[in-house]
């Protein structure tokens, strides 16, 4: 990887390192309370309403959460979101030790970190463009993906330990004592504030957001070529179904790793991204990648194929994430980067959702395999066909979109009177508002 960003720019690293210890306790609690709900209840049905909580207050959450990006300073949403976060994490840590914890705090608690996180993550993800050179960007989009692979292999492997050998208790204790890193890093970063003239937070400024969103079709293939991908392409709801099929339940570990390792090697590989600019044409083909990676999924009648192919189809997917995000970074203009990270992140966290439901319905009428490799043929084809209808996003070049987008910032800074915004490593005074 290239890791430039991390060596010329503090503040990159203070977040880099504080959002990953941070990211790392809240996978170890992401697979905590739904075992916690297993053991209350022993019903699955419960603890698969968990996800229907959790997906519920993100829908309304993330635009607000991309509109305050867009008008307060993003270091400080970013320092109050983790600020809930530990305040939720001592709620489950002293539930824990009550006699009998109460199930209903569980479902609260998932609920409310989910809308927390709808206010956080837009201000997170619109941060880094301030943070680096546009230059860097690429660089920046794949370190954060690496953090974001190693947070989701190392949590829940580390939460699985924890949970057999001590009390789940102390299981929450150590989330809770990996907010104060990251709280620690964050007190030590410059104010990242809010763009010349900000738009107060209301229905009109969110609007305004999706219409920005609607009029770039290079934006718009990345949402919708992914919610594609990933309502198409996500199995992840049979896994257990293609485990009994090829070895029991002592493969099911394997199945959920491989796409996450699949991810990481192309993440570790990544420095050739830096190099290419047709990112909608690479975001286009690794979609397809996945679909066919997915066909192969469904096809493979042994579990080395199996977990090949799941492999392919991890590393296509983050390769498509990697250019997604090269291409918001690099061409959204910052006054509208807020909003616009809401509306990405509801456009990467929908899909899987949705997806695994279909995977589910699909079976009672094709069975599992058919659901597969059906769901990876309807991806290759939606991809294909969504290419085609948006010719401008399979042209876009980047070296375009971030001339544009440095036009765009110098309009507006004019139009607010001005005003600039600091570049990295300049004086957070610089960036006020004139």
């Amino acid at each position: 990887m290239d890791l430039t960003p991390l060596r010329t720019s503090r503040d990159f690293t203070l977040v880099f390192t504080g959002a990953g210890v941070s990211m790392l306790g809240s996978f170890i609690t992401y697979v905590s309370i739904p075992y916690q709900v297993y053991l209350l209840t022993d019903d699955p049905l419960l603890v698969g309403l968990l996800g229907v909580c959790e997906l519920v207050p993100l829908l309304f959450m993330a635009f607000v959460g991309g509109a305050l990006a867009d008008y307060v300073d993003r270091r400080r949403l970013v320092i109050f979101g983790e600020l809930a976060f530990t305040a939720l994490t001592g709620l489950l840590l002293v539930n824990a030790l009550l006699g009998s914890p109460q199930l209903w705090l569980l479902f609260v608690v998932a609920s409310l970190s989910t809308a927390v996180d709808g206010l956080q993550r837009p201000a997170l993800d619109a941060i880094v463009p301030r943070l680096v050179p546009p230059e860097q960007i690429p660089a920046a989009s794949v370190l954060n993906s690496f953090r974001m692979n190693v947070a989701s292999l190392a949590g829940p492997a580390i939460a699985g330990v924890l949970l057999a050998s001590v009390d789940i208790a102390w299981v929450f204790a150590i989330d809770l004592g990996t907010f104060a890193v990251s709280l620690v890093c964050l007190a030590f970063m410059k104010a990242v504030p809010p763009p010349p003239a900000p738009q107060r937070p209301s229905l009109r400024s969110a609007v305004a957001g999706l219409r920005y969103a609607r009029s770039r079709p290079e934006l718009l293939g990345t949402y919708l070529i992914d919610i594609n991908a990933m309502f198409f392409g996500m199995s992840q709801a049979l896994y257990p179904f293609v485990a009994e099929r090829l070895g029991g339940p002592a493969v099911l570990g394997l199945l959920y790793a491989a796409p996450s390792a699949g991810s990481l090697l192309a993440t570790v590989t990544s420095r050739w991204t830096g190099r290419i600019h047709r990112h909608g044409l690479a975001v286009t083909l690794a979609a397809a990648a996945w679909g066919v990676a997915i066909i192969g999924f469904g096809l493979s009648g042994t579990l080395w194929l199996a977990l090949v192919c799941l492999v392919l189809a991890g590393g296509s997917d983050m390769i498509s994430g990697i250019f997604r995000g090269i291409i918001w970074n690099q061409t959204i203009p910052d006054h509208m980067r807020g909003r616009l990270a809401g509306i990405e992140m509801l456009s990467y966290s929908i899909g899987p959702t949705l997806g695994n439901a279909r995977s589910g319905i699909a079976t009672r009428f094709v069975g599992v395999s058919g659901s597969i490799i059906w769901g990876g043929v309807l991806c290759v084809v939606g991809t294909t066909g969504l290419a085609a209808a948006l010719p401008a996003f399979l042209r876009y070049d980047g070296r375009e979109g971030l001339a544009r987008k440095i036009a765009e910032d110098e309009a507006w800074a004019a139009g607010a009177g001005g005003a600039t915004l600091a570049s990295p490593g300049a004086p957070a005074e610089a960036a006020a508002p004139a």
